[in-house]
């Protein structure tokens, strides 16, 4: 586990609660435009937050009972994947972590993309995954009935994983050798092919992207879920937990982790990240009013088990900074904050959060934030490709 506190940002539109839009002034204008992105991730990026996550689904919005667009919330999406590189050059230190879903999708075009990202961000990649369940969105695709139940849906969200991990490997690092005497650019020798069959997914050959500053970004997933958090054990680098959905709580969540790593025979602790949903008020009173009219305007109130799945805290920053404590002392490596309002909740989370977090000694000072890849700074080790031979690890035979 790292020695200071991770935190990371979830972005989603307007902020997390269905009426943030309301709310957002002229930022509800530019859900659609690079500049809002841009201007809420670089904020991010300079004040010290380690990594920011992008939400992304293959729907434009939820869905009221019979089906039809929620009228009510934020409706249309830009492509995660794509708004990550887009904003990269504009940002230094903060880790871009992307929602990709593996459902419908092809391994190949995950692959690259997220290698495409980490070379872009010179190591600042990370990779959420997720599956899509619903009918509607096998619809968009047209290639198989909707509605896969989710043992079959994680379990071929794990073949996409592995098939993703070994297509990063395929290229070694030094694989480019531009050997100008000779005429060669490449070492063919020093590319793999990924050779995989499996029920939902084959694929043999290398992946067209050369070996990324990471090897392999880190992969998040949220265990919200039985079927989830095994899925996440097994193939995340990092686990997200959401405390208070189905009245479970922050110790038993991260109790639950250590017992599946140990029972899979894993001698890696993953870091785990409570992930909270956040309002930030001045006063404890002011942020459970603001919180209150949110869910007026949006006619229902937003709630674990409520439209979210996850806690919602109408909070201050030095009462999320004694939580974030609390969290820190039962074992977990930082938090994910969904702030249900961007930029308002963002901003505090940057501005005001993270001093907070500094004086209460969780956190170093900005200056001396570490500008490393986004595994070192998550405490994650580095990644060594499947195909790396023991001469190039510097190990004798």
């Amino acid at each position: 586990m790292p020695d200071r506190i991770t935190l990371v940002t979830a972005l989603q539109g307007a902020g997390w609660h269905p009426a943030a839009w309301r709310v957002a002034g002229p930022a509800a204008q530019r859900l659609t435009s690079l500049r809002h992105w841009r201007d809420v991730v670089v904020e991010q990026d300079r004040l010290g937050v380690d990594a920011v996550t992008i939400e992304d689904s293959f729907t434009a919005g939820p869905v009221d009972a019979a089906g039809d667009l929620e009228t009510r919330t934020v409706v249309g999406r830009l492509d995660a994947l794509l708004v990550a590189n887009a904003v990269a050059p504009a940002t230094r230190a903060v880790g871009l972590v992307p929602t990709v879903s593996v459902t419908h999708t092809e391994p190949f075009h995950v692959a690259t993309g997220l290698q495409t990202l980490d070379h872009v961000s010179l190591g600042r990649a990370g990779w959420r995954v997720q599956v899509s369940p619903t009918a509607r969105e096998a619809a968009l695709f047209g290639r198989r009935p909707g509605g896969d139940d989710a043992a079959v849906l994680f379990d071929e969200a794990r073949e996409v994983a592995e098939v993703v991990r070994r297509l990063w490997d395929s290229w070694d690092d030094d694989a480019i050798i531009r050997d100008v005497a000779t005429g060669r650019f490449i070492d063919r020798d020093r590319i793999h092919n990924a050779e995989y069959e499996g029920s939902f997914v084959s694929v043999h050959g290398a992946s067209i992207v050369p070996r990324s500053p990471q090897g392999r970004p880190p992969v998040f997933s949220l265990a919200h879920r039985a079927d989830a958090t095994a899925f996440a054990v097994e193939a995340a680098d990092v686990v997200l937990v959401t405390p208070g959905y189905g009245g479970r709580e922050a110790r038993d969540l991260l109790d639950e982790i250590r017992d599946l790593e140990q029972v899979a025979g894993s001698d890696v602790r993953r870091p785990v990240l409570a992930d909270l949903a956040v309002l930030i008020g001045s006063s404890a009173a002011e942020a459970a009013d603001e919180l209150a009219a949110l869910d007026a305007a949006a006619g229902a109130p937003y709630s674990v088990g409520s439209g979210s799945d996850t806690s919602v805290l109408a909070t201050t920053v030095p009462e999320l900074v004694a939580l974030i404590g609390d969290l820190r002392a039962l074992g977990y490596a930082g938090v994910r904050l969904r702030p249900l309002r961007i930029p308002i909740d963002s901003t505090a989370i940057a501005r005001q959060l993270v001093p907070g977090l500094v004086t209460a000694g969780l956190r170093a000072d900005v200056a001396s934030r570490p500008t490393a890849d986004l595994r070192t700074r998550l405490g994650i080790a580095p990644a060594v490709s499947r195909y790396a031979s023991s001469s190039s690890l510097g190990v004798s035979a």
